[in-house]
């Protein structure tokens, strides 16, 4: 461990969750969560529901309002727990049973693996998180055991091709549609008027400023695990809005993660996995609710499969956004590994043309400067980029359709991957085939739903 984390460790012993608010609006619900980190740190991050049916409040009762405050409390615990890394967290603000503490621990500590990576922590230590309940009036609390609609199905949006994908094939389902956004950005917002769903949910989540101060004085930050955040937001509303099915977009390739450390895979896409997907399933069930239906729609298939089926949609291209460092600014920053990965996905199924104009504004394949990132989305460097992008196996493929494609003489970075990589590849036709028919059995999709998406790929 650094010097750094033993100082913030031996400063900071305690981590508590001492409690929550629930308070309702008009039309709104907010919770407001209470942590410290002793001695003196004090957080109070808020989420807010917007669109609230205040009958469907009454009739859901207190108790499992309770149940929902409580869990978002938990998840919210990561983005300030790792500040610091006390050795201890005390949950004061409800009960945790032993399975329950086993469920966390292990979400914190494959969840946070780019964390401890990036910050050199070596997480295999004995005691770098211990979990104490110190809530003894409070009772354990049931899951939602009512009937949630089964023909409505609520779809996360973030303003990516993967949740555009969802929703215009679901559109085929015979089911009413809701997408969900967190803090929307204007692709997400776009991406839901162009959806034509039948619902749209905002929610808006606050960090607290205290965060963003102890990140500016040097304490601890990295990655923590977004998309768990939105299973268990997900499941909330899907109980307040009365939706069965929750299909998030999470595919076949979140599962590959990105380095070997201190003898384990660290994923920065780990809540995307199909591991985390069937452990939350298994915790809705027992802790959240009895009829949630969590599953990834596009969990069988390749990213590389995913564009080509987005490629058919231009009425997105304008609209989408899949970089991280351009979402404040609506824009692609045209010089990250997502900007390079979603460029070469798609550059084989779209006309040119679209992708350098309508979708990005230049050609990404002549910035010499994107080489290096080629060829760590290629796997010819230690540590694959901590982005959402592809398997290195699906994004070689790509790269061998772009080739195929491209004209002569090669752009930049065309041109360095033929010369660095394909000379000593073999059976790329072959190997093409697999991964544009593959079809990934392990997932949790429904039959009707899943011979939807099944249909898709045949086109």
């Amino acid at each position: 461990m650094t010097q750094l984390l033993n100082q913030l460790r031996q400063k900071h012993p305690r981590f508590f969750y001492r409690g929550y608010t629930i308070v309702e609006h008009a039309s709104a619900l907010k919770f407001v969560f209470d942590f410290e980190i002793e001695p003196g740190l004090c957080f109070s991050p808020e989420v807010v529901v917007e669109g609230i049916d205040r009958q469907r409040i009454s009739h859901l009762g207190t108790e499992i309002l309770n149940n929902m405050a409580f869990h978002l409390g938990l998840m919210e615990i990561p983005s300030y727990w790792k500040t610091t890394c006390s050795p201890e967290i005390v949950i004061e603000a409800g009960s945790l049973d032993a399975y329950q503490i086993s469920w966390w621990h292990d979400l914190f500590i494959k969840g946070l693996g780019e964390f401890f990576f990036v910050n050199d922590i070596d997480f295999t230590v004995p005691g770098l998180i211990t979990f104490k309940i110190d809530a003894p009036s409070v009772p354990p609390v049931s899951p939602y055991d009512g009937p949630l609609d089964s023909n409505r199905v609520l779809v996360p949006i973030g303003g990516g091709k993967d949740s555009a994908v969802t929703c215009e094939i679901l559109k085929n389902a015979n089911k009413n549609i809701g997408c969900l956004a967190l803090n929307p950005t204007h692709a997400s917002t776009d991406t839901i008027r162009a959806s034509d769903s039948q619902q749209s949910i905002t929610v808006t989540r606050n960090i607290d400023k205290t965060l963003l101060r102890l990140n500016q004085e040097g304490y601890l930050n990295g990655h923590t695990p977004f998309s768990a955040y939105l299973a268990f937001l997900g499941a909330a509303c899907a109980v307040l809005f009365d939706y069965r099915s929750i299909a998030v977009s999470n595919e076949r390739s979140s599962n590959e993660g990105n380095v070997n450390f201190r003898g384990a895979e660290i994923n920065h896409q780990y809540s995307k996995s199909f591991d985390f997907e069937k452990r939350f399933r298994d915790y809705s069930e027992k802790y959240l609710g009895q009829e949630i239906d969590y599953f990834s729609f596009l969990r069988p298939i390749y990213e590389l499969q995913i564009a080509k089926i987005f490629s058919r949609f231009t009425h997105y291209f304008p609209l989408f956004r899949s970089c991280n460092r351009g979402q404040k600014t609506n824009s692609w920053c045209h010089t990250c590994p997502k900007c390079l990965f979603v460029f070469a996905a798609l550059y084989p199924f779209t006309e040119t043309h679209l992708l350098t104009t309508t979708i990005f504004s230049e050609d990404l394949f002549e910035k010499g400067e994107l080489v290096e990132i080629a060829f760590s989305l290629l796997g010819q460097r230690e540590v694959k980029p901590f982005e959402c992008v592809g398997s290195f196996e699906e994004t070689l493929v790509a790269f061998h359709l772009c080739l195929k494609k491209a004209k002569r003489p090669l752009p930049t970075v065309l041109r360095a991957v033929e010369q660095k990589i394909f000379a000593a590849q073999q059976n790329m036709e072959g190997r093409t085939g697999v991964i544009l028919d593959a079809w990934n059995n392990q997932h949790a999709v429904p039959r009707d739903l899943e011979a939807l998406l099944a249909k898709q790929m045949k086109i």
